[in-house]
């Protein structure tokens, strides 16, 4: 499928790795919030997965179902995000990682 637009869905399990790792609000010296990484990383990572799934390097070997995306992010140092295709053809998205210990 590569070349084509994919449906992504998020799903709560990443929503529950963003809240665990970031907080719902700034933080007083302007570390971001949760609804700032929904803001501004999310719609990249939703991007990505949807036009670059298969380009994405296989989590498991022998399982191209799970994709890893890895990247710097505006707010944060670093994060990683998995994805798994689903049997309809969309990517799940099921895991997030936020590493704000990375140098900037």
């Amino acid at each position: 499928m590569s070349g084509d637009r994919r449906a992504v869905r998020v799903t709560s399990d990443f929503f529950r790795d963003l809240d665990r790792a970031l907080p719902s609000e700034r933080g007083p010296a302007g570390q971001p919030s949760a609804i700032d990484f929904q803001t501004l990383e999310l719609l990249r990572i939703v991007e990505h997965f949807a036009v670059s799934f298969d380009d994405l390097p296989e989590l498991f070997p022998d399982r191209a179902d799970y994709r890893l995306f890895i990247a710097a992010g505006m707010l944060v140092p670093r994060f990683s995000v998995i994805g798994q295709l689903a049997s309809d053809g969309a990517v799940e998205l099921v895991q997030l990682e936020i590493d704000l210990d990375a140098p900037w």
